[in-house]
């Protein structure tokens, strides 16, 4: 299990762009299970939309891409670099998340070449299915 701060340790990203509070599984370069608690104190909520609250599909992909990236970026051999998207293939969401949700996302690793990859990845709500698609994504340095 990695916290918060071990998290920041591994991916770059920072308030109001970490879309992760916790890894629950780790296996480098292989998977991770991450969560986000979905709270109303999220700026997004302010605007999407007043009044009916929904999670805007593109940070649920970023959640899910970000843990992905910790999955990627935890060995020493990749710390200090970035992950990039470089496209996004079959992705579908399935079901709105609110405040109040926990969203928990499983990122798989498909296969790594030459600094390119390609992740499987899922986020749940309750065990519900709410989002999947495959992730392609670029290793660079800073």
């Amino acid at each position: 299990m990695l916290s918060i701060t071990e998290i920041q340790n591994v991916i770059p990203h920072r308030f109001p762009m970490l879309l992760v509070d916790r890894i629950l599984e780790l296996e480098p370069m292989k998977r991770a299970v991450g969560i986000k608690n979905v709270t109303m104190n999220e700026q997004f909520f302010q605007g999407h939309f007043p009044g009916h609250p929904v999670m805007p599909g593109v940070l649920i992909l970023e959640a899910m891409a970000q843990v992905g990236g910790v999955a990627m970026l935890y060995p020493d051999e990749n710390r200090g670099k970035l992950a990039f998207f470089a496209g996004m293939d079959r992705v579908k969401f399935r079901k709105p998340v609110v405040p109040g949700d926990q969203l928990r996302m499983i990122a798989e690793v498909i296969k790594v070449r030459s600094g390119m990859g390609k992740l499987w990845v899922q986020s749940f709500v309750d065990d519900q299915l709410v989002a999947e698609g495959e992730f392609l994504f670029a290793l660079a340095l800073k």
